[in-house]
């Protein structure tokens, strides 16, 4: 063998080239230029012992500088049980691939049923896949599953008080899919009743996307929204922060069609941006339309508990060319992850820790304002991020936060999109509005 850990032998090689009517494996690239091949070594360090390797990872870990975190913009520092990782590195789950075959997957399934039957509970929907990417590619399935819903309709609506990420990732996929968008104009911080009206009223909507809380940290008030979208059949699609909901009004309450989103604050460690786990729950009428897979609970002959695969997007199978999703397979993993910690926290635990956050986020805020350098960018309704403007230079304060070892909140536009987690204390905010106060 060339490689020790290839099982390829030089007859298995053989086999294969012959198969494809090559001569060497050389001859695979050879539709890539010449002029763009790299001919040179790679620069790879020598080999090392196990103890080398662990001392030289620690060191390029040392050099990461540890900031308290008051940032937010989507992702955000929650406070993670010690014991999730613990049970998450078991081999029956760290392992585990798509559950086809159910009587060796029970594990699997029954923990993925949990995961649905919590979503669905903490976002006030019927049913709940399992699971999306992230939030963003989760609120991008959701638009083409309202057009698939809305059969001639092609056009989404997207609420100007989109975060930006979120509004990037949706327009890709519009794009690329055929799909038609436009932004429903904001007034003061919150999305235009009156605009989105005026907007359905022109006809081929076939879905409404707003944010709760939005990109600036408000709760706004979507009284109305579900009942004009629907006079205009489109449906009304809400990406909310998980961890949210614990406390604020769901989206099943609100009327909601889709509830999609990001579960990172369901205990998941920010980690540098990933990975995270996408939610997405709908309405019973919309169940197969949903991309993924289901899982439900049934008896097996025995008249024993069993868990099954219900339904299962079409993409993974069969009749690929009706499929309404670009996701094939998603490993779970991170919806393991929410599962544990949601299970943990228990009902109380979610709102005490979702009301630990509210409280320390409006004693930052009422802290900064007094100082007079900051005034609120909006005068409305916030949970535990808020949008101040700041009197001086934005990028002086922002390095005297992190000469001070804080990551102050997220510049936007002209000021500072702070967010509080239960894992503040008084302490870290107090210095952090001493340092602002300079």
């Amino acid at each position: 063998m060339n490689y020790k850990y290839f099982p390829h032998t030089e007859a298995d090689l053989k086999a294969m080239m012959e198969k494809v009517g090559i001569d060497s494996l050389d001859a695979l690239y050879s539709q890539i230029p010449d002029s763009i091949r790299f001919k040179g070594d790679y620069q790879l360090p020598s080999e090392m012992s196990e103890m080398e390797v662990r001392d030289t990872f620690a060191k390029l870990g040392a050099m990461n500088t540890q900031l308290t975190c008051f940032a937010g913009n989507g992702v955000y520092d929650h406070y993670t049980p010690s014991v999730i990782p613990y049970l998450l590195s078991r081999s029956e789950f760290l392992t585990s691939y798509t559950p086809y075959q159910a009587e060796i997957s029970q594990g699997t399934l029954h923990y993925i049923f949990e995961y649905q039957s919590m979503m669905a509970e903490l976002t006030g929907m019927d049913v709940s896949n399992a699971s999306m990417y992230d939030g963003s590619t989760a609120t991008a399935e959701a638009m083409m599953m309202a057009v698939a819903a809305g059969k001639k309709q092609n056009k989404v609506l997207i609420s100007d008080t989109l975060d930006t990420k979120l509004l990037n990732v949706v327009r890709n996929y519009a794009l690329h899919q055929g799909i038609d968008w436009d932004c429903i104009k904001s007034k003061d911080g919150q999305t235009d009743l009156d605009d989105l009206k005026a907007k359905l009223a022109e006809g081929g909507v076939a879905g409404v996307i707003v944010q709760y809380p939005n990109a600036f940290g408000i709760v706004e008030d979507y009284t109305g929204f579900a009942d004009a979208c629907h006079e205009n059949k489109a449906l009304f699609i809400m990406n909310s922060v998980a961890a949210d909901l614990a406390v604020l009004k769901t989206p099943g309450e609100w009327g909601a069609d889709i509830a999609v989103g990001d579960g990172q604050s369901l205990g998941i460690p920010m980690q540098w941006g990933g990975p995270y786990v996408g939610y997405m729950c709908c309405t019973e009428k919309l169940i197969r339309k949903m991309p993924g897979r289901i899982v439900g609970m049934t008896k097996d002959n025995r008249d024993q508990r069993a868990f099954v695969l219900t339904l299962q997007a079409r993409e993974q199978h069969i009749r690929r060319q009706k499929a309404t999703s670009n996701i094939c397979s998603n490993q779970s993993l991170m919806a393991l992850w929410a599962t544990v910690y949601m299970s943990l926290m228990g009902k109380q635990g979610l709102k005490e820790a979702a009301q630990l956050s509210y409280a320390g986020a409006h004693y930052l805020c009422d802290e900064l304002l007094k100082t007079g350098r900051f005034k609120l960018g909006f005068d409305k309704p916030f949970f535990n991020e808020f949008f101040v403007t700041y009197d001086g230079d934005v990028d002086t304060l922002y390095q005297r936060f992190i000469d001070a070892g804080i990551l102050g909140g997220v510049k936007l536009d002209e000021g500072i999109l702070f967010a509080v987690t239960e894992k503040r204390t008084k302490e870290e905010i107090d210095n952090l509005v001493k340092i602002a106060a300079l």
